[in-house]
């Protein structure tokens, strides 16, 4: 029997070493589905319950592996439901290539049933490469190039496949006028900057007194050369969300998350250094960085159409961030003093004061804070983690604090919800011997959470270390939209919108076999995260918890207190909570051993006593 168009897209997909494809069934794939047959399911198919499910596993999959992720859709719905994965990818940076189905070529133009015009619909999203197969001897050129774009810009691509074509015999293209021949080799490669670039910057960074850096995804390569660079111009380190693991938690001058969802201890660093080196990094909150003209400043970037977007770099290196720090610490002078970095680490021991005393507050029933800080020094030192969008990405960028190998990530620059199950499925197929933990809101998990649980409960058996945590913030509110309505226009909670109706997502994870754990006092809440953490597979443990507690930023503008307290007089319907909440959390701030007024330096406004927050719309880097 000849081989079939559908056998040699999974043949060149194996011979990528590809491992596996994130997908759902329908009749415009069913050529390549009984491909799979005939491979004997190689790469293996991974059914998800939706088409995004498997857009983002294959991006969790891709960010914890450092791999190619692959998903496959048939034709009309199930390429629409592609797209918020694929965005996803594209504006995290994530190599992920996408198979689609379509109507037969016959059909096309007829108004036929399912029948999309997918150029038109991918055209954004896959804007690095998107091809439609017509004949066999488009192959494999158009999906080598698929997988060798998606690799080297770091972004979505897709490829689409009529289904006639999918049965149609494989015939490779010819030595012949206009057949287009390929290749499989990807032979590694690595950007570097000039050497006169490189002394512009070494020359900069050596005049600074008060160095900062800022790290991104892109310095998860380079973590011995971050710390010694850090080490040498004894700087302290701010992290993008997307580059929370990029760098150990337990170094003293780490100070964790920069922006509205970050530390006041990198909220300081930037109000007050001199010199900014930023690695890896496209963080767009340009109002957390150092005043314009305030700091000189130098960027580490491998793509050079994000270089100096964010801030008037006066130097801008284009290269891989290893290998080009490798060829900068040889330039760089060794400052003595220490007194700079000697503030920052003791900014940083007092903010981790303080927020062990806010996770401590009481609330009603359960601090939404105490639940992250619990669980941060029981993570396994290989753990993975995944955080969905909302107010829960505020307690991990806070409280969880990484260490050892840990792993941690998040739609960073989407900022969609839904992705925080999904991710961690595509983890556990990355990393099928490590523990993964998923931190999630109860919007994000009615969203789509509890569907792709049955996922879980499919494949994990398949899984040499079983454990999959998904730790569920049950308070029945959307709480990140309360909390921006209220402080960003001053408009009381509006509970149509806000309020969610009451679901037991341990009760419905126990009903598909899995463990499931429920959480109504905060004493207990310790104990759920170890059981869930010894379970033989995966659990759901879910906490009550108080959608008072506010997610204070680092810093809050008189405009955001003063919305806050108009929707208050409003007539907020928690108005009560809130207020109790937001003063219990921020007092925190000012007992003994916290931060004092005007410490540090900064002329920027402060505002003692905000309760308010605006958009965690970030992570960007």
């Amino acid at each position: 029997m000849s081989q079939k168009v559908a056998d040699f897209i999974l043949a060149r997909l194996r011979a990528w070493d590809v491992e596996q494809v994130f997908g759902y069934p329908g009749d415009g794939i069913n050529g390549l589905l009984a491909a799979w047959e005939r491979a004997d399911n190689q790469p293996r198919f991974i059914q998800s319950r939706h088409e995004e499910m498997s857009a983002f596993e294959a991006v969790g999959y891709a960010k914890f592996s450092s791999r190619l992720g692959v998903c496959v859709a048939t034709s009309g719905p199930g390429a629409i439901h592609l797209l918020n994965g694929l965005y996803d990818a594209k504006l995290d940076h994530v190599p992920v290539v996408a198979i689609v189905g379509q109507t037969h070529r016959s059909a096309m133009g007829g108004a036929y049933q399912q029948e999309v015009d997918l150029h038109t619909l991918f055209k954004d999203v896959a804007s690095d490469f998107l091809e439609t197969v017509y004949v066999p001897e488009q192959l494999p050129n158009v999906l080598d190039r698929a997988i060798r774009t998606a690799y080297a810009r770091r972004a979505p691509t897709a490829l689409i496949i009529p289904g006639d074509v999918q049965d149609l015999a494989y015939t490779p293209p010819t030595h012949a006028f206009k057949m287009v021949p390929s290749s499989l080799d990807r032979s590694g490669w690595q950007a570097v900057p000039s050497d006169e670039s490189l002394a512009r910057a070494a020359e900069l960074l050596n005049a600074g007194e008060k160095v900062a850096i800022l790290i991104g995804q892109g310095a998860a390569g380079a973590r011995a050369e971050t710390e010694e660079i850090a080490d040498v111009l004894g700087a302290g380190v701010a992290k993008a969300l997307l580059g929370k693991d990029a760098l150990s938690d337990e170094l003293p001058y780490v100070t964790g998350s920069i922006g509205l969802l970050g530390t006041r201890p990198s909220y300081e660093l930037m109000r007050d250094c001199d010199t900014l080196l930023t690695i890896g990094s496209n963080f767009p909150y340009t109002q957390f960085l150092p005043e314009f003209g305030q700091a000189r400043a130098v960027q580490i970037d491998i793509d050079p159409h994000l270089v100096g977007l964010r801030y008037p770099y006066e130097v801008n290196l284009i290269g891989d961030a290893r290998a080009t720090l490798q060829r900068l610490l040889p330039l760089l002078r060794r400052k003595e003093e220490r007194t700079w970095q000697d503030g920052v680490r003791a900014g940083v021991a007092r903010w981790d004061e303080v927020m062990a005393r806010r996770a401590a507050v009481s609330a009603d029933p359960i601090n939404p804070e105490h639940v992250a800080r619990a669980l941060s020094p029981l993570l396994p030192d290989n753990a993975i983690l995944t955080s969905d969008s909302g107010s829960v990405a505020n307690w991990y960028a806070r409280h969880v604090r990484m260490r050892g190998t840990m792993r941690g990530s998040l739609s960073g620059t989407l900022a969609t919800m839904g992705c925080g199950v999904p991710y961690a499925i595509g983890a556990k197929f990355a990393h099928p011997n490590r523990p993964v933990v998923a931190l999630v809101g109860d919007g994000a998990m009615q969203m789509n959470g509890m569907a792709e649980l049955i996922t879980a409960a499919k494949y994990h058996a398949q899984w040499d270390d079983p454990r999959l945590v998904v730790g569920v913030w049950n308070n029945h509110d959307l709480n990140q939209v309360t909390w921006e309505m209220r402080a960003m226009s001053g408009s009381p909670q509006f509970l149509p919108s806000q309020e969610l109706p009451d679901v037991s997502y341990a009760s419905f994870a126990r009903s598909i076999g899995l463990t499931g754990i429920r959480v109504e006092k905060p004493e207990h809440v310790e104990g759920a995260w170890r059981q869930a953490l010894a379970a033989e597979g995966p659990a759901v443990v879910e906490f009550l918890t108080d959608p008072a507690v506010p997610p204070i930023p680092p810093h809050a503008d008189w405009d955001q207190i003063e919305s806050t307290a108009a929707s208050v007089v409003r007539g907020d319907a928690d108005r009560a909570g809130m207020i109790r909440q937001g003063l219990k959390a921020k007092v925190q701030d000012f007992l003994p051993g916290g931060p004092k007024r005007g410490q540090g330096g900064g002329a920027r406004r402060q505002a003692p006593g905000a309760t308010g927050s605006t958009a965690p719309r970030e992570g960007g880097g």
